[in-house]
């Protein structure tokens, strides 16, 4: 309402920003309403479902690693991960463990045979002595007093026997690694003289081999160890397999077939169980008699090894995790985020969640019988029928189920010919053909869906199961069904993790956030700041597609169950990208305003001061309490603020055009994976600096304003005192970026050995042509706003 006049343009630029600024920020408060800590009572759960002298009652639970790349994400990474699968905390012939190889890399595959014969001797340590974490690597490398609440007098004796052991089988994969560096010209050859399948990594048939099973998965005491399958899916040129969520779809098929356990968590490679009784926590909700039944996963924090403690690039993301996430999970939960998440299967087969029961209506007997009966029972309304044939087929599906969970069909061919038992009660339901159109031409597998509690086929044989289960990971299973549409990971976009929990919550599901006191889960954050921005670029560029696709939360979902405070929530998920535009504006104006001698800010009146600096302090105590109530420090949310700039002004910007680019021009970008690992000696890597065209726009921010403040202070050097009191507020801008952007400069400049001589060339060319632009408005003259005097011949004096 109050306009600078000489500045206009500048002025305008300035207020649509802030206006911008003020609905993200609003946004991003409504999600807040209703913060909750949740708290988990382990013994509560032993004592409901493992009863002594009986067999344990708590669910199997399928475990998914996924891996791609043995190069990016080594193989010793992902070994730890799976050891601490297999000696988790949980009853073992309820664990299965599925790692997908989606490289088809004979390395990780020879690796994982490896691994499987050091967890014969790892697994029965761990469980003995109760050691935590259950990943050697980790375990080994903990600088702490490892001889604490230890009572066993075998335990120094047999600890260092089991780290000889496993620096034995650290050379062993090093030595495979080291192997695999030159791949031989006529591709790899397995032991036993035949190729291995997967040397055309875009054209081969799909593996699966069981390492451990039932059969002879038993480690050095005798005692069986969990199950170990690795998975290869299927390639073949002309189709599109969708990545990581394509792979975790192979996973959801073979689990399905081979073992069916009602729950699913999924991992990254990286991502190893740092608490082994993790299933556990997620369980005391999953299996809650009051809350389980509506849930669709348990999320869990990502924390994260390998960081310094000044976390120069908010690589932790502490203000996420902690403040916004238990924010969800006061409204209908949060949002899944791609790993160290347990899964209901049901809720990712596409079905609804179970519609609550709402409590009987209070009669009034205080009231005569006819009262009650016009006003009580005519109140009463005539219930729909649900046109849900899930839950019809479940319950009539669950009494033909046996005991033991189990399909009653005599053999794997009945299934075949039909699911008989089954389709004749329901073909008014729900038909074989359209089970077959969702979920795809597998008999075996359409069987197991319509199974709540899990559980497989007792009379197929395991090679028949196993056939089956190559036959769901061929490339045209999908063909033509609802996979990746409604069913499983959901397609189309790069951040599968939150379109596939959005999805879920728009059929009434909730989820729930688990805080453990120890971490459930950690892994590796990426190592420098090129990676991290390339990191921010695949999310943001996820969140555009999401933006710009039919999923989009302003208007998809209505009439569903998705309560509107969670759908402010992904809106504002998927909207954020398109700040950055804005904030690129805004941190050039500074610089724009010191160069041309303007400002964007009218002169205040006393009252409109208190009013601006009123709504200041309200911002910054409300950010106070938060920090205050999740226990984030200072310095974290203060890391948070520098990044959300720096990846404001480079890697969301990219996402935006990216996105734009690939939705309306269908030029699509390939990403590269982010490495797992680097030299953590003093964090030698972590602060290296890579090229990449991510850091042109926040050098170029940071030498304009750079330049900017050098150009205020000489204007007003020059043109007296009056000049310095404007200039101020002109600094007080140019400062705030600079301060921002000051973890990057520090990158930067920290190393000038690393530094790139591109980068150094492109900042001369850039300081060049913004001191040419400063020259050419004049700074060193004087400026006067009182008529241009002319000689006129006569003496004034």
């Amino acid at each position: 309402m109050h306009p600078v006049n000489d500045a206009y343009a500048l002025w305008l630029v300035s207020v649509i920003c802030e206006i911008w600024f003020a609905l993200s920020w609003i946004l991003d408060q409504f999600p807040k309403w209703l913060p909750i800590d949740r708290e988990t009572y382990l013994d509560r759960l032993s004592l409901r479902y493992e009863k002594e002298g009986q067999p344990s009652q708590l669910s199997p639970v399928d475990i998914f690693v996924s891996t791609v790349d043995p190069l990016k994400e080594p193989p010793l990474v992902t070994a730890n991960t799976v050891l601490s699968i297999l000696a988790v905390d949980y009853p073992v012939d309820k664990v299965s463990c599925y790692v997908s190889d989606d490289g088809a890399a004979m390395l990780t595959f020879e690796a994982l045979s490896e691994t499987s014969e050091f967890a014969r001797k790892w697994v029965p340590f761990c469980k003995k002595f109760n050691i935590e974490p259950r990943a050697p690597e980790f375990y080994f490398a903990q600088k702490i007093d490892y001889l604490k609440d230890k009572v066993l007098p075998s335990f120094v004796k047999e600890r260092r026997a089991m780290k000889r052991e496993y620096e034995e089988f650290k050379v062993r994969i090093n030595a495979l690694v080291a192997k695999a560096q030159k791949v031989p010209e006529e591709g790899w050859t397995m032991q036993d003289g035949t190729p291995w399948p997967g040397n055309n990594v875009r054209d081969h048939p799909g593996m699966i081999q069981v390492f451990l099973g039932q059969s002879g998965g038993h480690d050095t005491d005798g005692n069986e160890l969990p199950r170990l399958v690795y998975v290869s899916r299927e390639k073949r040129p002309g189709f599109n397999h969708h990545k990581k969520a394509g792979a975790m779809n192979a996973l959801v098929r073979v689990s399905a077939v081979l073992t069916n356990a009602p729950y699913l968590l999924n991992l990254d490679c990286d991502h190893y169980i740092n608490n082994s009784k993790a299933l556990r926590e997620s369980m005391c909700f999953m299996m809650d008699p009051l809350l389980g039944k509506r849930v669709c996963y348990v999320q869990f924090p990502q924390r994260f090894d390998g960081i310094d403690k000044n976390d120069r690039y908010a690589n932790r993301n502490t203000v996420f995790f902690d403040i916004n996430m238990k924010g969800l999970d006061g409204i209908q939960g949060p949002i899944y985020v791609g790993t160290g998440c347990v899964f209901r299967r049901q809720a990712l087969y596409g079905y609804d969640a179970p519609k609550t029961k709402k409590p009987p209506t209070r009669t009034c007997n205080c009231w005569p019988k006819w009262c009650c009966c016009g006003c009580c029972c005519g109140g009463r309304k005539k219930k729909k029928k649900t046109n849900n044939p899930k839950s019809e087929l479940k319950k009539r599906n669950s009494r033909k189920a046996d005991a033991g969970g189990h399909v009653p069909v005599c053999a794997l061919e009945g299934i075949e010919e039909g699911i008989e038992g089954i389709e004749s009660e329901n073909v008014a339901l729900m038909s074989e053909q359209k089970l077959e159109k969702k979920f795809g031409q597998s008999p075996v597998f359409v069987a197991s869906t319509l199974l709540e509690n899990g559980g497989t086929l007792k009379s197929a044989s395991p090679a028949s199961l196993l056939k089956e289960a190559i036959h769901v990971i061929s490339c045209g299973y999908e063909d033509k069904t609802e996979w990746g549409k409604e069913v499983g990971w959901i397609y189309g976009s790069v951040t599968e993790d939150i379109l596939t929990g959005f999805k879920m919550h728009c059929h009434g599901w909730r989820s729930i956030y688990c805080i453990p006191s120890r971490p459930a889960f950690k892994g590796s954050a990426p190592i420098n700041l090129s990676d991290r921005l390339h990191q921010v670029l695949r999310w943001a560029l996820g969140s555009i597609e999401i933006f710009l696709s039919r999923h989009c939360p302003l208007w998809y979902g209505y009439g569903g169950g998705l309560k509107w405070l969670e759908r402010l929530s992904y809106i504002n998920a998927t909207v954020y990208p398109w700040t950055s535009i804005p904030l690129l504006a805004y941190c050039t104006l500074p610089a724009v305003c010191l160069l041309t001698g303007k400002f964007i800010t009218p002169e205040l009146s006393n009252v409109a001061s208190l009013w601006f600096l009123s709504l200041f302090i309200c911002i910054f105590a409300t950010s106070i309490l938060e920090m205050r109530w999740s226990g984030v420090g200072i310095d974290e949310w203060w890391r948070n603020e520098q990044f959300w700039v720096i990846g404001g002004v480079s890697a969301h910007l990219f996402a935006v055009f990216q996105g734009l680019l690939k939705v309306l021009a269908g030029v699509d970008t390939n990403f590269t994976v982010t490495s797992k690992a680097g030299d953590d000696e003093d964090f030698s890597e972590l602060y290296a600096f890579k090229w990449t065209t991510l850091l042109i726009p926040p050098t170029t921010l940071l030498i304009i304003n750079l330049i900017g403040v050098v150009a205020g202070i000489s204007n007003a050097i020059n043109n007296g005192y009056e000049s310095w009191g404007p200039l101020f507020g002109k600094l007080f801008f140019a400062f705030w970026v600079i301060v921002h952007l000051y973890p990057f400069l520090k990158g930067l400049l920290g190393r000038q050995n690393r530094t790139p001589t591109i980068i150094i060339v492109w900042s001369i060319l850039l300081a060049s042509i913004f001191s040419l632009l400063w020259v050419r408005i004049d700074p060193f003259l004087a400026k006067s706003d009182g008529p241009v005097l002319e000689e006129c011949g006569l003496d004034c004096n």
